[in-house]
């Protein structure tokens, strides 16, 4: 039972973290001065696919 919970709040701690790396890039994006069209795509990508996204926000956001 312990060991169940520890799982779910660690799947818990990694949606939160996702959320919150999403709606940054989201915003990082908006600074950045691209269009809220772009920023949307931005936001879906590291919403679906957290770490691929993130990454290439990341590597894309400087050009």
């Amino acid at each position: 039972m312990e060991i169940l919970f520890m799982v779910f709040f660690f799947i818990f701690i990694l949606f939160i973290l996702n959320i919150f790396t999403s709606i940054w890039a989201y915003r990082d994006s908006i600074q950045k001065g691209n269009s809220k069209e772009y920023a949307i795509i931005v936001l879906i990508g590291t919403l679906f696919f957290p770490l691929l996204g993130l990454i290439v926000y990341l590597i894309i956001r400087n050009d």
